[in-house]
C-alpha cells in the first residue's frame, strides 16, 4: 500500500474514532425516525467544508415521511480535475431502537479500549466514518485525480430503505452516467467482501372466523385456531423441506446457506392495548407476518406457491377455513460477480492491507444494493466495511477502531483502483 495514503489514515486514528462517536450522538432510531434531519446536515457541513457539493433530498410521500418525521437524505460530490468514472460510498444513517440490556447509554458515543460503543456503531455509523475518513485522506494524497466521488448518508434501510436509496435511485442517484461503482460499508468483518443478499418475501396470512361469545365458541368460529393449523402445517410439511434446500451462494452464517422462513408476528382476537380485563369474544381475524428468505436456485413463483398451495389445501380440508394473502415486499437475490471492477478494486485493498486474499460471502439478510441494482440498473456494487456482523442490533453495540483504520485503507486503495489515481 502506498505508504503515504497509510500514513495519513493512521494519523487520522484519533478523528476516525470521535467522527464515529458524533455520528453515534444523533439518535437516528428507525421507526419513528428521529434525528434524522440534524444527522444528514452534520455530514453535508464536514463535506461542504472539504469543497464537496452537497444536496438534501426529502423523500416526501415515502413510507413514514412526515413534516415530524421527513426522510432527509444527504448525497455529497467532488468532481476531480479530469473526466473519469464515479465511485458512490453510500451508508445508512438511520439504527434501530436501543432495546433493553446495555451497560452504558447507547447514545453516548463511548470511546474505551479500543472500540468505539452506541447503537449504530457497528452497523453502520462505523462504515460512515470509516469511508469520510478514506475519501479525505485519499483526496489529501492525490488532489488530482480524475473522475468523481460521491458519499451519501441515507435513511430507512432498516425498515426496506424505501425513504432512502430507493427513494434516490428512482431520481437517477443511482446509475450510470451519474454513478459508476458503488460501495456500502456495512459490518460484514474487515476481510470480506459482500457480494449480495439472499431474497426476501414478506407476506400477510390472514385467516378469518366468525364471533361470538366467549362462553360459548361453538356459537363461532375461532380464527385463531385457523392460524394454529396452518403453523402446525408449517411445522409439519413446510419447515422439513426448506432444510432440504441448498444454495451454491457463498451466505454466511453457514445456517443461511439454505431457505429460511421466520413468523415475525402473530395478531388474533382483542389487541394488547386494552385496559383493564379482557372482554370474552372469539377471535373473527388472525393475522400473521411471514419473513421467507430465498437462495438463486428458487423463484419469486415457486417461493410463493408453496405457501398458497398449503393455505389451499387447508381450505379444502379444514370445515370453515378460509384465508386471505397480502405481499408486504419482494426482493430478488443478487450476486455481484467476483471480477466485477469494484470487486476487484477491494479485493486488492485487501491483499495490501492484509496480505491475504479476501473472503466472498453473501449476506443472509438485504441491505440497499437491492435498490443500487433493482431499480439503478446498476450492476457494479458491493458492501464492504468495519464491524462484526453478530454484533448488529444487540446491546452494547460496539466497533473497534483499528478496524474502521484498517477498513479505511481498504476503502482507499479501493477508490485509488477505480479512479485509476493511485500510481499503478
Amino acid at each position: 500500500m502506498d505508504e503515504r495514503l497509510s500514513k495519513t489514515i493512521e494519523d487520522r486514528t484519533e478523528e476516525l474514532a470521535a467522527l464515529a462517536a458524533d455520528l453515534i450522538r444523533f439518535p437516528t432510531v428507525n421507526p419513528p425516525g428521529d434525528a434524522y434531519r440534524p444527522c444528514a446536515e452534520f455530514i453535508g457541513e464536514r463535506l461542504r467544508k472539504r469543497g464537496f457539493g452537497v444536496e438534501y433530498i426529502r423523500a416526501e410521500g415515502a413510507p413514514g415521511d412526515s413534516d415530524r418525521y421527513p426522510r432527509v437524505n444527504v448525497v455529497a460530490r467532488f468532481d476531480g480535475r479530469s473526466r473519469g468514472s464515479a465511485v458512490h460510498f453510500n451508508s445508512h444513517i438511520d439504527v434501530v431502537e436501543a432495546g433493553e440490556g446495555w451497560t452504558m447509554d447507547p447514545f453516548a458515543g463511548l470511546i474505551r479500549d479500543g472500540r468505539v460503543y452506541g447503537r449504530g456503531a457497528c452497523d453502520m455509523k462505523g462504515g460512515l466514518a470509516a469511508s469520510i475518513i478514506a475519501v479525505e485522506s485519499f483526496m489529501d494524497v492525490y488532489p488530482d485525480f480524475p473522475g468523481a466521488i460521491e458519499i451519501s448518508g441515507t435513511v430507512d434501510e432498516e425498515s426496506g430503505g424505501f425513504g432512502g436509496v430507493a427513494h434516490l435511485a428512482k431520481q437517477g442517484y443511482f446509475s450510470r452516467p451519474k454513478v459508476d461503482h458503488v460501495i456500502i460499508p456495512e459490518p460484514l468483518n474487515k476481510d470480506r467482501i459482500c457480494l449480495g443478499h439472499r431474497g426476501v418475501w414478506w407476506a400477510e396470512i390472514e385467516t378469518r372466523g366468525e364471533m361470538a361469545h366467549g362462553s360459548m365458541p361453538f356459537l363461532g368460529d375461532c380464527a385463531v385456531r385457523h392460524m394454529g393449523a396452518v403453523i402446525r402445517a408449517f411445522e409439519d410439511e413446510l419447515y422439513p423441506a426448506l432444510d432440504q434446500k441448498r444454495t451454491r451462494m457463498p451466505v454466511v452464517p453457514e445456517g443461511a446457506r439454505r431457505s429460511t422462513m421466520n413468523i415475525n408476528a402473530i395478531h388474533g382476537g382483542q389487541t394488547d392495548d386494552y385496559s383493564g380485563l379482557p372482554s370474552p369474544n372469539v377471535p373473527d381475524s388472525c393475522r400473521m407476518v411471514i419473513d421467507r428468505r430465498f437462495l438463486l436456485e428458487e423463484t419469486l413463483a415457486e417461493v410463493k406457491d408453496e405457501i398458497v398451495t398449503l393455505l389451499d389445501r387447508l381450505k379444502g380440508s379444514r370445515s370453515k377455513f378460509d384465508y386471505s394473502i397480502r405481499d408486504i415486499m419482494e426482493v430478488l437475490p443478487l450476486m455481484t460477480e467476483r471480477d466485477a471492477p469494484v470487486a476487484e478494486a477491494v479485493a486488492q485493498g485487501i491483499r495490501e492491507v492484509f496480505g491475504r486474499e479476501p473472503e466472498y460471502v453473501i449476506s443472509p439478510g438485504t441491505y440497499d444494493q437491492k435498490h443500487v441494482t433493482r431499480i439503478g440498473h446498476l450492476h457494479d456494487c458491493i458492501a464492504y466495511g468495519p464491524g462484526i456482523l453478530d454484533l448488529a442490533h444487540r446491546p452494547d453495540e460496539w466497533v473497534g477502531v483499528a478496524d474502521m483504520v484498517e477498513s479505511a485503507k481498504v476503502m482507499a486503495v479501493g477508490l485509488g483502483r477505480l479512479l485509476g489515481a493511485s500510481g499503478r
